[in-house]
């Protein structure tokens, strides 16, 4: 297998340097755009990155700013990309960047795998696209990429595959370090698509693939998911005063969500004999009540199914927060869960 994969070498690089994209963060080698974009693109897609990026930095141009951005605000910044605990492990390794490091960025991925939110993909990543450390940057795109070039049956979704992956990779990795590994992400990203359908005549590693040679592309890489997902009912409240300002509080619990907004909500279905108790518990005496819609979120490992309600009425003291719509699009993260409602 070693032999087989370093035969993939300089196909790749020489297919990179004709196809590879022009992305914001690869203007230059700059760590800290690196670091910013390869997080975001954690769970998310580069074409939905692209704007969410421009405007991060546009607000936060280096890791100083960073470090000092009120929590609120950074969240407000990341709203719609989710997994908020990306957005404050940035934060928290910003600010280790500025007292531990004088504000310089950690050079190797030893060094930057000590940061919180940066594991070994990260690590890898930042440390080889900016800094050229021979390290394997590892993501799903490269775990499906070699699947099909070795023919590889191994489970992509156990750790013990990806450090297996890594560790082939390690003994091939070129001096273009950082080249090499984009072009294999950038491989995965646009011609050995994870759909079923990779455009293999266009693909530069076809001559060597095993996927490609035995029609097996359909059927590589193998993902069995073993995390059974967990099914939560949610009634959501839109509430609304007559003079259009909208209950709003802060989920103040560790866990899912925690420091951003919410519309009031609560556990279950409700009937309207309970939604009648709870805007009296809530102190809000209602107008008008109308069903709204029904939407599902879904996390990681649990899915929201939730019905949500406009409620319009009188606050008579309740205790959440009353802020107008153009205060809450402007100051006050909310979580896409939530904006369903909007």
């Amino acid at each position: 297998m070693q032999d087989s994969l370093q035969n993939i070498v300089e196909p790749l690089l020489q297919w990179y340097a004709v196809h590879k994209r022009e992305l914001p963060w690869r203007r230059d080698r700059e760590p800290y755009h690196v670091w910013v974009s390869e997080i975001m693109l954690q769970q998310t897609r580069i074409e939905a990155v692209r704007r969410y990026y421009e405007r991060f930095m546009q607000a936060l141009p280096d890791v100083a700013s960073l470090s000092r951005i009120p929590e609120d605000d950074l969240l407000k910044l990341w709203e719609g990309l989710g997994y908020y605990s990306r957005a404050r492990n940035l934060r928290k390794a910003a600010q280790i960047i500025m007292q531990d490091y004088n504000g310089i960025f950690p050079r190797s991925a030893q060094q930057l795998r000590k940061l919180p939110g940066i594991g070994e993909y990260t690590a890898g990543a930042v440390a080889s696209i900016c800094f050229d450390e021979r390290v394997p940057a590892v993501d799903g795109n490269v775990l499906r990429v070699i699947a099909r070039v070795t023919g590889s049956r191994e489970n992509v979704l156990l750790p013990e595959t990806k450090k297996a992956v890594s560790a082939r990779l390690a003994d091939i990795i070129p001096e273009q370090a950082g080249t090499f590994n984009e072009a294999l992400m950038e491989l995965g990203e646009l011609v050995c698509s994870p759909d079923g359908t990779p455009d293999c005549t266009h693909c530069p590693l076809s001559a060597q693939c095993t996927a490609y040679r035995d029609d097996l592309t359909g059927e590589l890489p193998v993902r069995i998911k073993s995390v059974r997902r967990r099914r939560e009912d949610k009634t959501v409240f839109l509430l609304i005063t007559d003079d259009g300002r909208i209950a709003i509080e802060k989920r103040t619990a560790p866990g899912l969500l925690s420091g951003m907004y919410q519309f009031p909500n609560t556990d279950g279905f409700c009937t309207d004999g309970q939604i009648a108790a709870l805007m009296e518990q809530w102190q809000f005496v209602p107008s008008e009540i109308r069903f709204i819609r029904d939407a599902k979120h879904a996390f990681t490992h649990i899915d929201w199914y939730m019905k949500g309600y406009l409620v319009r009425g009188t606050n008579s003291g309740g205790h959440f927060l009353w802020v107008s719509p153009a205060e809450l699009e402007q100051s006050y993260p909310l979580p896409t869960a939530f904006r369903i409602f909007l």
